[in-house]
């Protein structure tokens, strides 16, 4: 049995050898048989090689066959894609969210026949509650101003704009048609980590600056933070806005590094970093370890820019630290134009899989608590927030405002709208599409002209999509939209309302001593302005 198992599994090696020879023997007759007689010896040195390496033991044991195992696992994600998954399942996003940006964006019909698709009563299904009384908004370019007393160019942003992704992570035609796509619908794009590069001035479009933790665009040689840079960078007429970036959804609390032969003179010249060399972006910030210095960083950074709104990203962890930073906030009288919650839910960036999965709070319950910590700070009305973590769609965008968010972001939904088909090979560079990638014959495939309109009409289309469903809920504007207006199944037969899930705390909370019965208090006392530490 065991010799009959053996030739079984090197019978395929066998075949191929003896198909090489007769092959060979019958080119004696007629030359074409030579052109069976390559590819089989092929297969029968390929199998020979499968023998001999050592790192695979299913092409030791199964010759030639054992590649059929590879070959399956390579093209698994689009088997699954296309034919297998259906319109609802979410890796990470489904089908029918994907559908719904590719008909907005091209222009095409977006609505659907026969009725919901979702399972309306199960646990999780959420829901807009609707006036009898509709009103109809005519105009949709909605917007909201970013800047509190102490900035000196406040922005009048859309409701809904890019979010972060650096040139390096995205292709320059990609970089090109979003910012293109941005200056064509009178909305912002936030540059990422990766600085201001050629392609995104090349596109005109108004631009959110982020400075990370490795300053690029602002960057010493030793890697530190440098101001003169920064100035001049800041002073560029599209940056309109100043991010610190803390953390993001994909990867809280990690760094990254660029190696050197992924750097070339474009992104070198946008990062401002030398060729030939590793680039690290470290997980924590060298300009400010503490609160208090993070603070005034953050008053540096307002000054050096000439009073262009400044505000900073991130993915909640420890509540507690936000709370050390809002304390800050109190104690230096320096306070942010704007905060940005990231969720976990985030995922341009490629990531280790514990931290995609498993670090970091989703987005609806870090924007609730940010959203709550103000207000018990009595600051609120100082800091505008802004929303990014798989927002598509014009509920997406209506929940977050009434959670607490003043604007939101989607870097996704842009992706979707220049053409990006979820291959989930970004961190490959081998984007099939030329989104993803710095391979110059592969984003060729990207045509700015065209897929910039395209990202222009995606957000044209979601805004008036917002305007009708605030327009059917009664209000004239969504910023007017309150947790009250929503409604969500807990479980089977068990309904819970917008204000009970997300409850706007009373305005000075933390400040009176107030007890909250959802812990903030507790956590308020253990924070102090001087340092992330938890107090004793």
């Amino acid at each position: 049995m065991q010799k009959l198992a053996t030739l079984e599994r090197f019978a395929p090696l066998a075949a191929v050898a003896a198909l090489a020879v007769l092959c060979l023997l019958l080119s004696l007759w007629s030359a074409w048989m030579l052109l069976p007689f390559v590819l089989f010896a092929g297969l029968t040195a390929l199998g020979v090689h499968d023998i001999r390496q050592p790192s695979h033991s299913i092409l030791r044991n199964y010759p030639v066959m054992g590649h059929m195992r590879f070959l399956f696992e390579g093209v698994r994600p689009e088997i699954r894609q296309y034919l297998i998954e259906s319109d609802q399942d979410e890796e990470p996003f489904s089908r029918d969210s994907r559908s719904l940006v590719y008909q907005r964006a091209k222009g095409v019909e977006d609505k659907r026949p026969f009725g919901t698709r979702k399972r309306v009563y199960d646990a999780g299904y959420s829901w807009l509650t609707h006036s009898i009384n509709p009103v109809h908004i005519t105009d949709s370019d909605f917007r909201v101003t970013i800047g509190n007393a102490a900035c000196k160019q406040p922005y009048l942003a859309s409701l809904y704009n890019i979010s972060a992704m650096s040139f390096g992570s995205l292709s320059a035609n990609a970089i090109e048609a979003l910012n293109t796509g941005a200056r064509l619908g009178g909305f912002a794009h936030d540059t990422g980590e990766g600085s201001v590069s050629r392609h995104h001035k090349a596109g005109g479009g108004d631009l959110i600056y982020q400075v990370a933790s490795g300053y690029f665009g602002a960057r010493a040689a030793d890697g530190s933070f440098d101001r003169d840079k920064f100035a001049v960078t800041a002073a560029l007429p599209q940056i309109k806005m100043i991010e610190l970036k803390l953390s993001q959804g994909a990867k809280p609390g990690h760094g990254g590094m660029l190696p050197a032969s992924k750097i070339s003179p474009e992104i070198a010249e946008a990062r401002g970093i030398p060729m030939g060399v590793d680039c690290v972006s470290p997980a924590a910030h060298s300009a400010f370890s503490t609160p208090i210095e993070m603070m005034r960083f953050v008053g540096e950074l307002r000054t050096l820019s000439g009073g262009k709104p400044v505000g900073f990203k991130l993915c909640i962890g420890h509540r507690r630290e936000f709370m050390c930073i809002v304390k800050a906030m109190l104690e230096t009288g320096v306070v942010p134009d704007f905060i940005v919650v990231d969720g976990t839910e985030g995922g341009t960036g490629a990531a280790p899989v514990e931290f995609t999965n498993h670090v970091g709070m989703p987005m609806i319950e870090g924007l609730s608590f940010v959203h709550n910590t103000l207000r018990g700070a009595g600051l609120r009305d100082q800091v505008k927030l802004g929303a990014a973590g798989k927002i598509v769609s014009a509920f997406d965008i209506a929940r977050a405002l009434a959670i607490g968010a003043d604007w939101c972001n989607s870097a996704r939904g842009f992706m979707f709208a220049i053409g990006c088909i979820q291959a989930q090979a970004c961190h490959t560079n081998k984007c099939p599409v030329g989104v993803a990638t710095q391979d110059p014959l592969r984003q060729r495939a990207l045509v700015v002209s065209d897929k910039s309109r395209r990202v222009a009409r995606f957000h044209a289309n979601t805004m008036k999509a917002l305007g009708e469903m605030a327009g059917a809920a009664g209000l004239s504007d969504p910023r007017n939209f309150l947790p009250r207006h929503f409604m969500a199944r807990q479980a089977d037969n068990q309904m819970v309302t917008g204000d009970e899930a997300f409850p706007y705390l009373p305005e000075g909370f933390l400040l009176n001593g107030v007890a909250d019965g959802q812990g903030y208090k507790a956590r308020w006392d253990r924070a102090e302005a001087a340092s992330f530490a938890p107090r004793d």
